[in-house]
């Protein structure tokens, strides 16, 4: 979740870039730079690693000296973290920052080397575009840039500076935010107006395909074509204090809102020709076809989403998979045999007990694979394998992006396991992908819709002393991931139950009052799911159901229903949790609790 700033002003440009991207430090990154107009000239500084080791290089070195330039923090995507990847990144005489992902970087890195352009130094996506921009810059910055905006399909935001318009930072986005601050004879440029609150509350939001110059202390806009574009100043209501948040009161309730965006940087590098590509992470077809057995382990919320991948990768891929709680798995002396896959998945990569388990498998024969969230973290270290989730970081210590994306993860493996294993054709796999690529947009609806009326069902939860989640299938495997979340922050207690089983016992405790909440998704299951609700209804349950817009219930079969938008049955976990995080959220909020650092509870743990 790379982080982009630029400046135009009077005062000291390398103080200001580096001020605005300790503000966004929070987005996460391994390494960062600046570039500085210094006597008519772009003096570039980076490094590898935090911004103190930045600014300790510039002690050492000297730091470039001027009143314009442009500087970025790199989560790392393409390119492992170095010096030589790190941002900026330049051609001939063009530098830019950037991030997202551009989606057509090796096509264009052919055509520019078809054409003599073969200076390449790193291995990112983001110098290609330098490169591209150099070629066709032919002393009109912005004529430049709109060519090659027709040219680079992804998500992007670009900081770009010209060596022959000095003082003058151009900046344009692509999906990835960006915003332009106005100060008082300065402007700025940033991911996030928490970058700028320091010297600004006043800024513009920067549209698709709309290109921003900065130039004499002042911001003017075009578009595509060209045509001048007069933008409405908008003001922040935040302070510096809680910029940091982006203005939401919690980091819960933010990253809840990151998780459209999070899932997009995590899966767009992993498809290729719309089909799933993880080679990258060390995943071949060849390899994906000999394994006989599949085991995930995890701690909590990581072995919930496992849960999810139990479902699908045996309907999808036809492999057996067990799922174990790490801590479980190390002692029961588990049958593990080779050409089996032990799969181990944590945000931070240093859970103590899912490392143990990377020792207890070598030797076995068996490879293992990490889903993880940091870089460079023990158990990516350790791994045969590792896919990396781009959540950037995730502060609250109830998991919400981090689940997201290692379900998305988690999907794209299932599907090219499919593939590679014949169990789907080539067609249903890109189907599948399809289907994927388009659940960051309707997580965005999703939050949309329902998070004013999740705000309100909470309020009726708040009274409760014990409550129950009930669901089939993949709706049971995302019911023990809502309870979790709603007992970590709001201290109810809370249990998830195969709905199916009620009537063996846990029906026994349904008391007047008591909420019930049914997540019902599966429509090959809701006629059998609404019988269980009905049931639990009827015994004096409040009743609060989780559905698809076009399902058949009303309120005499429910107290409340919130209904989210339909996508492919099979993908409906990554759309249903988020009523599961907004209504255990705002239980959380209407208690009084601190939300993001809820009581005995630690974000990392690790130790046994």
């Amino acid at each position: 979740m790379c982080g982009i700033v630029g400046y135009v002003g009077p005062r000291d440009c390398s103080d200001v870039l580096v001020s605005a991207l300790t503000k966004l430090e929070y987005r996460g990154y391994d390494s960062a730079g600046i570039a500085v107009f210094e006597n008519g000239k772009i003096e570039v500084a980076k490094s590898k690693g935090r911004l103190t080791d930045l600014v300790a290089k510039m002690e050492r070195e000297g730091k470039p000296v001027g009143h314009a330039g442009i500087g970025h923090t790199r989560w790392a995507t393409h390119g492992e973290p170095s010096d030589i990847n790190s941002h900026p990144h330049s051609g001939r005489r063009v530098t830019i920052v950037h991030n997202g992902i551009i989606e057509n970087y090796k096509d264009i890195k052919k055509f520019l080397i078809e054409n003599d352009r073969t200076e390449f130094l790193s291995d990112t996506d983001t110098e290609v575009v330098a490169q591209l921009l150099d070629f066709y810059y032919d002393g009109n910055p912005v004529r430049c840039i709109r060519k090659v905006l027709h040219e680079i399909r992804g998500s992007f935001a670009l900081g770009i500076v010209f060596a022959d318009r000095p003082e003058t930072v151009y900046a344009v986005r692509c999906e990835s935010p960006l915003i332009v601050g106005q100060g008082h004879g300065e402007a700025f440029i940033a991911s996030d107006v928490p970058a700028i609150i320091k010297y600004t509350k006043n800024y513009f939001l920067l549209e698709y395909g709309e290109i921003a110059v900065l130039k004499n202390g002042l911001a003017s806009f075009c578009d595509l074509h060209g045509r001048m574009v007069e933008k409405e100043l908008k003001t922040a209501d935040f302070d510096e204090d809680s910029a940091e948040k982006g203005g939401y009161p919690h980091f819960m309730l933010k990253e809840i809102h990151e998780q459209p965006t999070a899932v997009k940087t995590t899966i767009t590098p992993r498809i290729e020709g719309g089909l799933p590509n993880l080679t990258e992470c060390g995943i071949t077809p060849e390899a994906l076809r000999e394994f006989n057995n599949i085991f995930i382990v995890a701690c909590g919320t990581a072995m919930h989403a496992g849960m999810v991948g139990k479902y699908v990768i045996e309907k999808l891929a036809r492999v057996s998979v067990t799922v174990d709680i790490a801590s479980e798995f190390r002692y029961r002396d588990p049958l593990i045999q080779k050409n089996d896959l032990v799969i181990i998945i944590s945000q931070s990569g240093e859970t103590a007990d899912s490392k143990a388990v990377l020792n207890l498998v070598k030797g076995t024969g068996a490879k293992t694979l990490a889903i993880v969230n940091v870089k460079g973290s023990s158990i990516a270290r350790e791994a045969d394998m590792v896919i990396y989730t781009h959540a950037g970081p995730e502060i609250a210590v109830a998991s919400t992006k981090a689940y997201m994306v290692q379900l998305s993860v988690i999907y794209l493996l299932a599907f090219e396991m499919a593939y590679a294993k014949g169990t789907i054709d080539e067609e249903e796999c890109q189907k599948l992908t399809l289907e994927l690529v388009r659940v960051p947009e309707v997580i965005q609806q999703t939050i949309d819709r329902i998070e004013n009326v999740c705000r309100y069902v909470s309020t009726k939860l708040i009274t409760a002393d014990s409550l129950l989640y009930i669901g089939r299938g993949l709706d049971y495997a995302l019911s023990m991931e809502g309870s979790l979340k709603l007992k970590e922050i709001s201290y109810i207690h809370s249990e998830s139950y195969a709905a199916g089983e009620l009537k063996h016992g846990t029906i026994s405790l349904i008391t007047e009052g008591m909420p019930v909440i049914a997540v019902a998704t599966q429509n090959s299951l809701f006629e059998k799911t609404l019988s269980n609700i009905k049931e639990v209804k009827a015994r004096g349950a409040m009743a609060i159901v989780i559905c698809d817009l076009k399902s058949e219930i009303d309120l005499d079969s429910a107290n409340y229903i919130i209904r989210i938008p339909k996508i492919s049955e099979m993908l409906m976990p990554m759309v249903a949790t988020v009523p599961m995080q907004l209504l255990a959220y705002y239980t959380s909020v209407n208690k009084g609790n601190d939300v993001d650092k809820p009581r005995n509870l630690a974000k990392s743990v690790t130790v046994e």
